[in-house]
């Protein structure tokens, strides 16, 4: 085990020292990283929750005997609050300020969990879930605000990288806490702890009142005409997050029946995502979002069909995983970047991305409703459906428009939950950064001398002979 987390924190460092140029590192951790740590420490806290939770609702659903429809609709309520958070939270921090929204939405936060642990009944768990869906994204927006507001234009992308890094291990290291057999009552108890040391965190921390710009309807259909393939990979790859956090513990769960072997995948699969975003921005910075977005879902197609043949195999069952997560973690943020291949010097980005994340979201939704079915009906077809999914998305990003590579931006890393706010963050605003950090493709080299004439050159020498022939002929006559 020392050996493992050796590995992981050296490639922890490799991925951030691609964000951190060496000079300006100590410079960036002293005067950016260091005023916000306590930010960083609070969305940790959270998310560990978060991951925790999501987990744990499907695992305590199934042992209480619940069909997989019906904690497929407890499960989705969650992300049904996510959307209403996207769309109804802004106003209410608008008008009361973020710190004591932060506090209200903890405070709600804090009664769903506990609310658990009053009384059980399915009905009564979906609304505690929207709850927790509408205070936790809410809670996330306030955060993200906050993070805008402290960074600067040169700083937004190393903090949103850190960003990234934090939520994915918490997310990861709630799984962990759920291998240790925990009860309940525990469960829900240590998840009110930790939102409750967030907002601890938050209340003594000096920050400045940042400004939320006017909300703006999401525009779908306008996404569609400007970046169909994004569109279609948003969803897609909301889809797969809600699905994985929601339905696949289900599934794990009705296969080994052990809950040590649920937490381990999903900490697994979580980890395999975080390690694969540098090398997938990396060579989608190269190679074209569209190309990585097929790979991501034709990966994805072929992880899924070898989990639903060979899903009794533990050992393979982890390494599939691993495997299905650096790819399903991956969609999201590779559709974000080719909508912002396609737009002008990052015009109507934030926009863009707010819809995108909205389209997410509905994905998220829609997992736990389509997936609960089939898994009621036969756990064989479960991962058939998602490789579905998978297919239709590498297909679709086959036939979609090639985007020159003068024409791409940059790759950036985003969590597999965020807020409405994240969109803030994106550094690509900024067409310095965005310049900045493009690769240098290799120029075309100049054409040698041609030694033998094109179709070109013999269809323009008998075009000027026809014209030299021309009064000749006149003469002639």
């Amino acid at each position: 085990m020392p050996d493992v987390a050796a590995c992981l924190a050296g490639y922890q460092t490799l991925w951030l020292s691609y964000c951190f140029v060496d000079s300006e590192r100590a410079v960036f951790l002293k005067k950016a990283l260091l005023p916000i740590s306590s930010l960083f420490i609070s969305i940790a806290f959270l998310a560990t929750g978060y991951g925790m939770l999501m987990t744990y609702i499907g695992l305590y659903l199934k042992q209480a005997g619940l069909s997989e429809l019906v904690i497929g609709i407890i499960n989705s309520a969650f992300f049904l609050g996510a959307l209403l958070a996207a769309v109804f939270s802004q106003k209410l921090i608008v008008s009361v300020g973020h710190a004591r929204s932060f506090s209200a939405f903890s405070a709600l936060m804090v009664m769903a969990f506990l609310g658990h642990t009053l009384h059980y009944n399915p009905w009564l768990w979906a609304g505690l879930r929207l709850l927790s869906g509408f205070a936790f994204y809410a809670l996330l927006i306030v955060l993200e605000s906050w993070l805008n507001e402290k960074s600067s234009s040169e700083d937004r992308g190393r903090v949103l990288a850190v960003y990234t890094v934090v939520f994915f291990l918490a997310t990861a290291i709630g799984q962990l806490i759920l291998g240790m057999d925990v009860t309940s009552h525990l469960v829900f108890v240590l998840g009110s702890v930790l939102v409750l040391a967030s907002l601890f965190l938050v209340a003594i921390t000096r920050i400045s009142q940042p400004v939320l710009p006017p909300f703006e309807r999401y525009s779908l259909p306008r996404v569609l005409h400007i970046a169909p393939l994004a569109l279609v990979g948003s969803v897609i790859g909301g889809f797969f997050v809600g699905g994985f956090y929601t339905m696949v513990p289900v599934f794990v769960l009705n296969t080994y029946g052990e809950q040590s072997v649920v937490a381990s995948f999903m900490a697994i699969s979580i980890l395999g995502g975080l390690l694969a975003q540098w090398p997938v921005g990396t060579l989608s910075d190269r190679y074209g979002r569209r190309k990585l977005l097929a790979w991501a879902g034709l990966f994805s197609f072929v992880i899924c069909l070898l989990l639903a043949l060979f899903a009794s195999q533990t050992w393979l069952f982890y390494l599939l995983g691993f495997l299905l997560g650096t790819s399903l973690f991956s969609i999201y943020p590779l559709s974000v970047a080719r909508a912002n291949d396609r737009l002008d010097h990052g015009k109507d980005l934030v926009e863009i991305s707010r819809s995108l994340l909205f389209a997410y979201g509905i994905g998220s939704f829609l997992a736990p409703l389509i997936l609960g079915a089939v898994l009621g009906v036969s756990g064989g077809l479960f991962f058939t459906v998602l490789a579905l999914a998978a297919l239709l998305l590498g297909g679709y990003a086959l036939t979609a428009e090639r985007i020159a590579n003068e024409q791409l931006s940059v790759y950036v890393a985003v969590p597999a939950a965020s807020g409405a706010s994240l969109a803030q963050l994106d550094p690509r605003q900024d067409d310095e950064w965005v310049e900045d950090h493009k690769p240098a493709f290799p120029t075309a080299p100049e054409s040698a001398p041609r030694t033998e004439p094109t179709m070109t050159d013999i269809t323009e020498t008998r075009s000027a002979m026809d014209d030299s022939a021309q009064p000749q002929r006149q003469n002639n006559n």
